[in-house]
């Protein structure tokens, strides 16, 4: 059985994605079921212009172009351009600031999820070289070129001082960093942690995927008879976990590995399946008190089919259950803090998101795709987070019920 979590709440949230910088933009996408995908143009990605077309679709942040200040440029790459945005909004780095005053920086850890990391770098020193230019000194460090690069930038910039991990797990690294974190406020290692991740959009992650035959050339359809795959997009978020109850708690987690396939889920979702009674049985609930699934919702044929059968097994009628891939794209490391922010904003104002560029949904899920947003009362929300490997993670989320959820002013 799985340890019960110690009491744990957010008290700070932050996401930017396509759909726009903030929790404001992402309560605005949630209403009115606005997209951020568009065609993906020449437009480069990094320093250089991408060597092919690729006929897609991507969820694409804008303001990218700019590079960090001054005294960060020897972290300058899109990623961190992006956690820096990230950063910068919803007063998230005020809300950190004050645990490091009130507890020590050392007392304040850092658990991020990241896929690529700054992967988008490398491409840009090797093509460069390809092109006969000099391999830039600058570029040459560790701090730069590393899987952990993401951590040590946004703790620099946080003035932290406690445990930093990385998580990378595929597409639920930033889910998983949540289950990390909560452990070590369980075993007293920290008194708060910052936890989230970024990813953003780069060559490798867009032909890979491309060769594996997954990449929509259209907008994706999540759930649709006529889904052809996924549309990458990038997005990067942070949460504040703090110990203790709160308006906004982690009820429980879940975590497994089907060991089943590099790439493909288990075809019955046993992996699934199991971390989510793992996320019930340390919440102690049934499935039925759930109000709110975010689905991990890919538009892939095989993962949209696995989902929706557990979806339809083990959840109520009543449960509303919606991928949010139609706005965002794919986020990849960063899945689970952007599906964590989707759930949190319908715990404060009851609006939960319609599975946006969905028209014909797959009548083999008997009718449980949630097309249109609904505005309800929402007590616990679920984050569904599935990656490559058969790498799992649920998490739970609720609101304390001695407590009061205030409308948030992006609200």
């Amino acid at each position: 059985m799985p340890s019960t979590p110690t009491p744990t709440h957010v008290s700070a949230i932050t996401v930017t994605s396509a759909i726009g910088p903030g929790m404001r933009a992402l309560a605005e996408a949630m209403k009115t079921g606005r997209s951020g995908l568009q065609p993906l143009d020449e437009r480069p990605l990094g320093q250089h212009p991408p060597l092919a077309r690729l006929p897609t679709w991507v969820g694409r942040v804008e303001g990218l172009d700019t590079p960090l200040p001054p005294t960060w440029q020897p972290w300058d790459c899109r990623n961190h351009r992006l956690a820096w945005q990230a950063l910068q909004g919803d007063g998230f780095t005020a809300a950190v600031q004050a645990v490091v005053e009130r507890h020590g920086p050392g007392r304040v850890a850092l658990v991020l999820g990241t896929s690529t990391s700054s992967i988008g770098a490398t491409e840009d020193a090797y093509r460069g070289l390809a092109q006969g230019e000099p391999f830039p000194s600058g570029k040459a460090a560790t701090r730069l070129y590393s899987l952990h690069a993401l951590a040590h930038f946004v703790r620099a910039v946080l003035g932290l001082g406690g445990v930093t991990q990385t998580v990378s797990t595929a597409c639920t690294s930033s889910a998983k960093a949540f289950c990390t974190a909560e452990r070590l406020l369980r075993l007293d290692l920290a008194d708060a942690v910052v936890v989230g991740g970024a990813d953003s959009l780069c060559a490798s992650v867009l032909f890979g995927f491309h060769a594996l035959q997954l990449v929509s050339p259209e907008p994706c359809r999540p759930f649709d008879r006529r889904r052809q795959g996924i549309n990458l997009g990038e997005a990067a978020g942070f949460a504040l976990l703090e110990r203790g109850p709160g308006p906004l708690q982690l009820l429980g987690w879940g975590e497994s590995s089907d060991a089943h396939h590099m790439s493909a889920p288990h075809p019955q979702g046993l992996g699934a399946e199991q971390a989510l009674d793992q996320a019930l049985a340390s919440a102690g609930l049934d499935a039925d008190a759930i109000d709110f699934v975010h689905l991990h919702g890919t538009a892939t044929p095989q993962n949209d089919e696995v989902e929706a059968a557990l979806l339809l097994r083990r959840f109520s009628q009543h449960t509303h259950a919606a991928s949010t891939k139609g706005m965002t794209g794919h986020t990849l490391g960063a899945a689970g803090i952007l599906g964590t922010a989707f759930c949190l904003q319908a715990l404060q104002t009851g609006w939960m998101p319609g599975t946006v560029q969905t028209t014909d949904p797959d009548p083999a899920f008997g009718g449980r795709i949630a097309l249109t947003p609904r505005q309800t009362e929402v007590r616990v929300a679920a984050c569904h987070a599935f990656g490559f490997g058969g790498t799992n993670c649920v998490l739970l989320w609720g609101r304390d019920p001695a407590g009061t959820a205030e409308d948030a002013d992006h609200g």
